[in-house]
């Protein structure tokens, strides 16, 4: 049962990144840290941090241990969770990861209020676009945009994603507005590029189906900054409609081709995902809640 609480203290060192952090989180002192991680190497068998006097380092060791160490410190803070699954009090942090566009344009702005409503939650949100192992993470809710989920995980769906084509009121009025797929080409486009994004796009509107392959004259792998080039007048540009929603409701860009609708791999659904389990801590479920509340607002108000 020591090494146990040795490899959790190990976890929160790591997660922290300094001794003196992880002491301020756990409420002890900073030599009782470096005891008990002094305690962890010798049941190890070798040293799991190359310590300076400022910073450390894992070593190949210190790599192996920290998986196991990260799901017992996950546990620990699950079993914790319990205390409050049914309180009528939700609190305690609420660790979450969005992809980075998604994050800054729509669960940002939502995250004031939320807090607002629930002074005792906090939330560490991280914006990345990889995809994060929420055990090995410590990440207690991920924001996650895909056609299919990977098993293991529990989710609750958010809504759904398309993207839409946009263009400035003034580019539309020098270059002219298409009415069908066929006539982007002679339009400039600006897309993601990447992966299974490409130049060959496909477009339905009821029963009839079009693909078109568009001139790759500018791709960019950030929505935001198609976004900001389409506003440039650079031409219409590609992008997930909650990148567009601002814009489009202050009339600075107007949607393109607006019976059309994109096909895979332009298409998803938004969902908030977590690690299964008999209890979902209350802070969770009443964030979660709040997320579904905002996105049918939102799709209410379009």
């Amino acid at each position: 049962m020591e090494m146990l609480n040795e490899m959790a203290i190990f976890a929160q060192v790591v997660e922290s990144g300094s001794f003196s952090a992880a002491a301020r989180q756990l409420g002890v002192n900073t030599s009782a840290i470096s005891r008990h991680i002094t305690r962890l190497e010798a049941h190890m068998g070798g040293r799991l941090l190359q310590r300076t006097t400022r910073s450390f380092a894992l070593t190949e060791l210190g790599q192996e241990v920290l998986t196991g160490s990260m799901r017992i410190l996950q546990a620990a803070r699950e079993t914790h969770a319990l205390a409050g699954t049914y309180s009528q009090h939700p609190s305690g942090v609420i660790r979450v990861t969005a992809p980075v566009v998604f994050g800054e344009v729509w669960l940002a702005p939502l995250l004031p209020g939320f807090l607002d409503a629930h002074p005792d939650v906090s939330v560490h949100l991280t914006l990345i676009d990889n995809t994060l192992d929420l055990i090995d993470e410590g990440v207690d809710l991920a924001i996650r945009i895909s056609r299919e989920l990977a098993p293991g995980l529990a989710a609750r769906p958010l809504g759904k994603m398309r993207y839409v084509l946009v263009a400035t009121p003034d580019y539309l009025q020098l270059s002219g507005r298409p009415a069908e797929p066929d006539e982007l080409t002679t339009h400039r486009c600006i897309y993601l590029g990447y992966g299974s994004f490409g130049d060959h796009w496909s477009m339905q509107k009821g029963k009839q189906q079009c693909n078109v392959q568009i001139p790759a004259r500018l791709t960019i792998n950030n929505s935001s900054a198609i976004l900001a080039a389409t506003l440039a007048g650079g031409g219409i540009g590609l992008v997930p409609d909650f990148t567009a929603r601002a814009a489009i409701a202050a009339k600075q860009v107007e949607i393109v081709l607006p019976d059309w609708e994109f096909c895979a791999p332009y298409t998803g659904n938004i969902y908030a995902v977590y690690t299964p389990g008999k209890h979902l801590a209350l802070k969770i479920r009443v964030f979660i809640d709040y997320l579904l509340q905002a996105q049918n607002s939102s799709i209410s108000e379009d």
